[in-house]
């Protein structure tokens, strides 16, 4: 079979390469290796031997991004279709599977399921940002008995209810292991700043592109929307991620930006509208400009322009947390080109001061 990969470097060529077309496998590989990209290239290769595949995600948001990537590179027939764990475990139960005290699923009803329809060799799923769905789920894939390839960085998790990499592999059973390297996203300097809140061994190597360094900008009140229309009218041409630690701001500056610069057009998405409310749910992540998102979302997102207007909102937390600072490692790598932080109020929060001068401009 000849393959065309597009947007690919050598290494993530030679993974896709080495993956084996069945069994179950898990690929590790930091921000910028190109993991959502490979997920869709592998979901693709494996739908062009005639297998139906199903690509996984637990946002929604990143399902939106996963999908316009597939539909941009085939197949023509449709054949992979993309859909959020959440959706596509319903739709297996039958209807919606009994609740669990951890947000997800009775997870013993649905073991149960499987034992009842049996194993179903013929399931073939792809699963990008895996390190965000419970060990549980990957154990429903054993039961299950198809062939699972997972993408993860477990220095990536956002949720409380995650897996490691060795979870992931354990509940799995039988899984070969690939690592990825390098960063294909980030710029050197937003990689450096990055590199701050690292909290697993083996801290990535810098990429070779060079880009401004990372600032922090010192706010009035509410003065985060003049920032944010000064950023898209200097850059139209750019993706703007403006990512906030509440749905109250997102609304709050969704307001400022609609009353004061209606031609920028800024795009809101929140996982808590309703199912039917396209506007705050499907977003055009193609077109330039604002897209407003909560901190909770932005997992395997990339922007030109990262903006973390909100960093004040952390003031109290210990800059030590390895939560905190996690949130921060993947918030600062959805930048492409530049990266901004700012703050309210008389100090800086303790988490942005500990960043010397060399990693983080001021003003």
């Amino acid at each position: 079979m000849t393959l065309t990969y597009r947007d690919l470097v050598p290494e993530q060529r030679a993974c896709l390469d080495d993956l084996p077309f069945d069994g179950n496998h898990l690929v590790s590989g930091p921000p910028g290796s190109g993991k959502s990209l490979l997920a869709a290239q592998r979901a693709i290769m494996l739908a062009l031997t005639g297998t139906p595949v199903v690509l996984l995600t637990r946002s929604n948001l990143l399902r939106q991004s996963l999908a316009a990537t597939v539909h941009a590179l085939g197949p023509a027939d449709r054949s992979v279709r993309v859909a959020t764990a959440h959706a596509w475990l319903t739709e297996w139960y039958g209807g919606q599977p009994p609740r669990g005290t951890d947000g997800w699923f009775d997870w013993p009803a649905l073991y149960e399921r499987a034992a009842h329809t049996g194993p179903a060799p013929e399931l073939t799923l792809v699963i990008d940002e895996g390190q965000d769905l419970p060990p549980e789920f990957y154990r429903l894939c054993r039961l299950l008995g198809g062939s699972t390839t997972v993408f993860a960085d477990e220095c990536q998790r956002l949720t409380d209810t995650n897996s490691t990499l060795d979870e992931i592999a354990e509940r799995l059973g039988r899984c070969t292991r690939l690592e990825l390297d390098g960063n294909h996203r980030n710029t050197r300097q937003i990689a450096s700043f990055a590199a701050h809140f690292h909290t697993g061994a083996g801290l990535p190597d810098l990429p070779e592109n060079e880009g401004p360094p990372p600032r922090l900008h010192h706010l009035p009140p509410h003065g985060a929307a003049d920032l944010l229309i000064l950023m898209a009218q200097r850059h139209p041409e750019q993706s703007i991620g403006v990512i906030v630690n509440s749905t109250h701001t997102q609304f709050s500056l969704l307001g400022s930006l609609e009353r004061r610069a209606p031609r920028l057009k800024p795009q809101l998405y929140t996982s808590q509208a309703r199912a039917g409310d396209s506007r705050y749910r499907t977003l055009d992540l193609g077109r330039p400009g604002i897209v407003l998102v909560h901190r909770a979302s932005a997992k395997g997102l990339g922007f030109d322009t990262v903006v973390i207007p909100d960093t004040h909102t952390d003031a109290a937390v210990d800059p030590t947390s390895a939560a905190l600072r996690m949130t921060y490692y993947v918030l600062a790598t959805r930048a492409r080109r530049e990266l901004h932080l700012a703050y309210e109020g008389d100090t800086e929060p303790p988490l942005c001061a500990q960043i010397g001068s060399r990693d983080l401009l001021r003003g």
